[in-house]
């Protein structure tokens, strides 16, 4: 995974290098859709618990999905869906979140955005006998920054890292809370 960063790394950096800060040529303008490939660190607890749930968990997250609508050159309103998997007794499963959020340039590459929504922890589709698991909801919210590495007429590749914090209640009446650090490459198209 270290070798994965150092070449993630590399390559943003050479991307950035051959970029003229100065000659920006983006539009932003009508319809934002976009998706992120990163990496990152899952921690879960449950609520009310002597002992952790679980020690944090290091992974992929894809897709990191956004959806919107572009207000003016700066202020987008958008709809994301990030998470990422992690495993529990022996099975995979999915700590995921659906958030109507605000993303807003600061500088022409610079943005940040934020968002509070739905929280989900299902089991990974892929998984035998999922009926049988449990599928929780709760709430969660994120703040995610990011910066355009790669600026053309409708598209934008951007370094981005993201913090999400959600919970979800349990069957027993307790409550499940993650937390997720992630930081990637955002592909997207205005």
């Amino acid at each position: 995974m270290r070798n994965l960063l150092i070449f993630v790394f590399t390559f943003c950096s050479l991307l950035a290098y051959g970029q003229n800060e100065t000659n920006s040529t983006i539009e932003r303008k009508g319809f934002v859709f976009g998706f992120g490939v990163d990496l990152g660190v899952l921690r879960i607890n449950k609520k009310n618990q002597e002992v952790p749930f679980d020690e944090a968990q290091g992974g992929g997250s894809f897709p990191n999905l956004k959806l919107g609508w572009m207000v003016n050159d700066r202020l987008a309103v958008i709809a994301m869906y990030s998470g990422m998997g992690y495993e529990y007794q022996g099975k995979d499963r999915s700590f995921d979140a659906f958030m109507p959020s605000v993303q807003y340039w600061v500088k022409d590459r610079w943005w940040v955005n934020a968002g509070a929504g739905l929280a989900m922890d299902f089991p990974a589709f892929y998984e035998d006998n999922i009926e049988d698991e449990e599928w929780n909801f709760g709430g969660a919210v994120a703040f995610s920054t990011g910066y355009e590495l790669v600026q053309k007429k409708n598209f934008a590749l951007d370094l981005q890292t993201q913090l999400q914090m959600g919970w979800t209640n349990l069957d027993n009446g307790k409550e499940r809370e993650a937390v997720l650090l992630s930081i990637g490459l955002g592909f997207n198209w205005y």
